[in-house]
């Protein structure tokens, strides 16, 4: 092997289709462009196998393949000459082959069309470079050592026990150490269907409360795959957000705007697995082609791994926490605050104005009813587990995400209506105004 397959990943990451070659029984050659290639180690590779039944009956007469590789980066050729080993059906790389092709296909429009049959294992003979132009120059990422400042943010994660300051530490150190300048944080909702987006930077707004839909785009296929979406080119791709507001379900009124990029050429989503399952996305994004490598997904994997397990325990902290004694204050100054609770989707409007829906909302407009009844301001985590009314989903209800994300998108709206946090596992409830209170069966 002339070239070593480590030093030509730019080939592997889809930019440009690559071809495969084959014979007949009868020497009868045929040519077809590949969706992927995926580099497994230094010896395999393993060629995506959609719709190709001649190919494929070539290589079940001989065994052999030529393999042309194309540089998205610098434009640099490669020949494999290639030996067929398995068909692979399942398994690490089947998942991760998968995943990755879904998420090209997103981003080109074309839904199912490229669903992966089989990943093809082929051992490489021989990697040679084939004799061109000088490759072109493009800009790169600042080499580090992300595995080094992986562990910086996860030791920053782990040393905080609220979970709140978890979710900071962890976009802090994608911004300050990775320098990834847009990025963000999505937590899978308690039905399994969206992810909700927690914490975000570099945009012009945060976007806390906003959507993504399970298997839309790079976010919601790496949630619902559980595998790291990289996508080094998106210059004939659609724009994630626009992709997701346009297939999206969701009643345009209870809409909040997804932060994004206008122009994106390259996305990172990685998945936050705890215990084996999904409990969110990290995402980031560039306007960059080929920013994010292979030692960022492997970074923002690790870093995600963390987030999860750190946000699961502190969940379960909360949750075992001694109810402190109720206190109270003074409503402030303010007039009426019209508060419009809609009973089918738990939304919640506030002077008309859209704010939030699902467990947030009613715990919300929880906190709000109690308060006009009896005037009590302050509640506790256990107190609101316990409330049957509430209808949290037993042990998985996720409740310090919930409210961390209703705290922010009231922060983020600039609510008269505020929660604090006066200690562990309590909620205060602070108010400019006094609410009226109205609740509709459905939406008008």
């Amino acid at each position: 092997m002339k070239t070593p397959l480590a030093s030509i990943r730019d080939c592997f990451e889809g930019v440009i289709p690559s071809i495969i070659a084959t014979l007949d029984a009868d020497g009868l050659p045929n040519v077809s462009y590949l969706s992927q290639v995926y580099l497994v180690d230094d010896e395999h590779v393993a060629l995506s196998n959609q719709f190709f039944s001649k190919t494929a009956a070539n290589v079940a007469a001989t065994g052999r393949a030529h393999v042309l590789l194309v540089s998205g980066r610098t434009g640099e050729q490669f020949a494999l000459d290639v030996e067929h080993r398995a068909s692979l059906t399942e398994g690490a790389v089947f998942a991760k082959m998968s995943a990755q092709l879904t998420a090209i296909s997103s981003q080109h429009g074309v839904g199912e069309a490229m669903v992966l049959r089989s990943a093809e294992l082929y051992r490489v003979n021989e990697c040679r470079a084939i004799p061109g132009p000088p490759p072109a120059d493009m800009p790169a990422p600042p080499a580090q050592d992300r595995l080094a400042l992986a562990a910086k943010v996860a030791a920053a994660i782990a040393a905080q026990s609220d979970a709140e300051l978890m979710i900071d530490a962890a976009i802090h150190g994608l911004e300050s150490l990775f320098g990834f300048a847009n990025a963000m944080l999505l937590m899978l909702d308690d039905d399994g269907g969206r992810l909700t987006t927690l914490a975000s930077c570099g945009y012009a707004h945060r976007g806390a409360g906003s959507e993504v839909l399970l298997g839309d785009g790079a976010i919601g296929i790496a949630a619902a795959s559980g595998q790291a979406v990289r996508l080094s080119d998106m210059s004939r791709g659609r724009r994630m957000a626009a992709a997701v507001r346009a297939t999206s379900t969701l009643d345009a009124e209870r809409l909040i705007a997804l932060p994004g990029l206008d122009e994106p050429q390259s996305q990172l989503a990685a998945p936050m697995v705890s215990r084996g399952k999904v409990q969110g996305v990290l995402f980031a994004e560039s306007s960059e082609r080929f920013w994010f490598g292979p030692e960022d997904e492997e970074a923002l994997m690790l870093i995600g791994g963390q987030l999860a397990a750190s946000l699961r325990l502190a969940e379960l902290e909360a949750r075992d926490a001694e109810a402190a004694a109720a206190r109270s204050e003074p409503a402030r100054a303010g007039g009426d605050i019209r508060v419009k609770y809609f009973a089918h989707d738990d939304s919640l409007f506030l002077d008309d104005s859209y704010l939030i829906k699902g467990v947030p909302g009613r715990l919300l407009f929880h906190f709000l009813t109690v308060f006009a009844q009896t005037g009590r301001r302050d509640f506790t985590n256990r107190e609101i587990r316990l409330e049957a009314s509430l209808r949290l989903p037993g042990l998985k209800d996720n409740l310090e995400t919930r409210l961390i994300l209703l705290r922010r998108r009231l922060e983020e709206k600039g609510a008269p209506i505020r929660l604090a946090r006066p200690g562990r596992g309590q909620i205060r409830l602070e108010l400019d105004g006094v609410p009226r209170l109205e609740s509709a069966p459905s939406a008008t």
